[in-house]
């Protein structure tokens, strides 16, 4: 039986076990003790008998990892792990995971935990770093220094660094990293080739944008290594404590976990949660109104920026102490209205769709097909006028939105990005109001 022990800031949570294919995580008494005490998920409760099992807890384990098929095979060949399944990619790289918990072997405790230990990088080697994040290394080199063993979820090449005093560096032992640094996409192929080599400087200003409409939303930075350019994200699941003396990690988890569903099932079309899922679980949140309000308003907002991108994954929640929870602020946001047309490499609007999909008579994913009136319902039945007056209230602030974020954009920002994200959303916005005025 094959066994690792989570951990959350130097204590012990319990023991993931793996019997026979059979997933079982057992909650340490001493846990249930602490202060701290929390579920891991809110699908993995603390339950009487401190034991689940069944596929619930492979799924919550499996979420943690990146859901891109081919990360997890270079995973698997940098790390030399015996499977490409969950516990043992987990086994190899889950000492910094999303959220706080950290993966360790039995018998292997997180020192330093409560201290900042890492190794300064220059500018060059944060840009080798990033070099070396979609190479496929079978082996290292003598002088090589050793992989740092983080998992990040998502389908996005990306990696991840400590900030100390200003001076990127890398974790080491037990400190967890604090930021992000997200590579641009290149092509992606689905129902047509999209060419997204400029996505960082997309996402980069979707961020800008969604701050400015007034939505929860997590820092971003453009930055250039050498040759290499990179989204830095600062990581709202890590904060400095005691006076900046060590980085505590916050515990986080995203809807699919919390749902106890697969990574593979964070399209709503593809089986997973749809708008009336989230608000349902948003509904036990500590502030269930403020969250329940703010999700509604995220998918107006992808709506108005054409972000097709707001599954499951890339919504989550605070995990707090006793059983409490809150929404995070939002990430992973990009826009396809600069590839919209229908020359080669081109999305055409048709094919742009909403990860969860409005329900009224019909069901909705088609942005082109999504109407105010659609939106009405949807807060008619979520809340009512006050949810209503919101949406308004938003795509009243998209033109002051949008010249707020121009004024603050680098002089050298692309044209091709810019222009159209904000003709798209001025006409979107103009639609819906035209409609909403018509909406009772």
């Amino acid at each position: 039986m094959a066994a690792l022990n989570a951990w959350m800031n130097g204590e012990f949570v319990g023991a993931w076990q793996v019997n026979r294919g059979t997933h079982n995580f057992s909650y340490a008494p001493s846990w249930l003790e602490s202060e701290k005490s929390r579920p891991l998920s809110l699908s993995l409760p603390l339950t009487r008998t401190l034991e689940i099992k069944g596929e619930v807890v492979a799924n919550y384990f499996d979420n943690l990892l990146p859901d891109n098929d081919k990360i997890r095979e270079r995973i698997g060949r940098r790390f030399r792990t015996k499977t490409l399944d969950a516990f043992a990619l987990l086994e190899a790289i889950g000492r910094d995971c999303v959220g706080a918990v950290q993966l360790l072997p039995e018998g292997t405790v997180p020192d330093g935990w409560n201290h900042v230990e890492c190794e300064p990088l220059t500018e060059e080697q944060v840009a080798d770093a990033l070099r070396a994040v979609p190479g496929d290394p079978v082996a290292r080199q003598v002088n090589e220094a050793p992989p740092f063993r983080i998992s990040l979820a998502g389908a996005q090449e990306k990696t991840a660094f400590v900030q100390v005093d200003g001076q990127w560096c890398r974790p080491l032992g037990a400190t967890p990293s604090t930021h992000i640094f997200k590579l641009p996409l290149g092509v992606i192929a689905n129902t047509t080739r999209v060419e997204m080599f400029d996505s960082v400087e997309n996402e980069w200003l979707c961020a800008q944008i969604i701050q400015a409409l007034g939505l929860p939303m997590a820092h971003t930075e453009m930055a250039m290594f050498g040759d290499q350019r990179a989204l830095v994200v600062e990581r709202f699941d890590r904060g400095w404590m005691k006076e900046g003396k060590w980085i505590a990690r916050l515990p986080q988890e995203d809807f699919c976990q919390a749902l106890g569903l697969p990574p593979r099932l964070k399209y709503e079309d593809d089986g997973g949660p749809s708008v009336a899922d989230g608000l349902k679980l948003l509904s036990g949140s500590a502030d269930a109104q403020t969250d329940r309000t703010a999700f509604q308003l995220a998918q107006l907002a992808f709506w108005l920026m054409a972000a097709p991108d707001g599954h499951a994954k890339n919504f989550s929640i605070f995990l707090r102490q006793g059983n409490a929870y809150d929404m995070t602020p939002l990430y992973d946001v990009l826009s396809v209205w600069p590839y919209v047309g229908k020359g080669r490499g081109q999305l055409h609007l048709r094919n742009a769709r909403l990860a969860m999909a409005l329900r009224s008579k019909n069901t909705h994913y088609d942005i082109h097909t999504i109407r105010a009136r659609h939106w009405h319902d949807l807060a008619m039945k979520n809340g009512g006028p006050f949810v209503w007056e919101a949406m308004l209230g938003l795509v009243d602030r998209v033109v002051l939105a949008l010249d707020t974020v121009e004024a603050q954009l680098p002089q050298s920002f692309p044209e091709r990005i810019w222009e159209p994200i904000s003709q798209g959303m001025r006409s979107q916005a103009e639609r819906f109001l035209s409609e909403a005025a018509n909406v009772s």
